[in-house]
């Protein structure tokens, strides 16, 4: 009950924050793209959703497939810190409940 009451909470918000950090990302690309290619090579100027575009493509092209801070940081653990790693997301996000101790003797 508690989880699909925090996920009915979570999806909107998320919504929200990639259509936000969408707008920001292609208005950045635009401002950078107007102020800094016409004048130096005579490229046309370009507007929000030609930006937009852009950082689609450069994202496919150089992104990655995504997800890539994980790996590297769970790669160098131990099997026992890599599950007391994962103990704690679970806890922080509410997925599990809280043992009385992190720490086994």
């Amino acid at each position: 009950m508690f989880m699909r009451r925090k996920l009915f909470l979570m999806v909107p918000i998320g919504i929200a924050a990639v259509a936000v950090f969408g707008f920001l990302g292609g208005q950045a690309v635009r401002l950078l793209w107007n102020w800094l290619l016409p004048p130096l090579f005579g490229w046309p100027a370009i507007t929000f959703w030609q930006a937009l575009g852009l950082l689609a493509l450069c994202r496919i092209l150089f992104g990655g497939r995504g997800g890539h801070g994980w790996g590297r940081r769970t790669a160098r653990m131990t099997p026992e810190e890599r599950d007391r790693f994962r103990q704690r997301v679970r806890q922080r996000m509410g997925l599990e409940e809280e043992r009385s101790s992190d720490f086994e003797l």
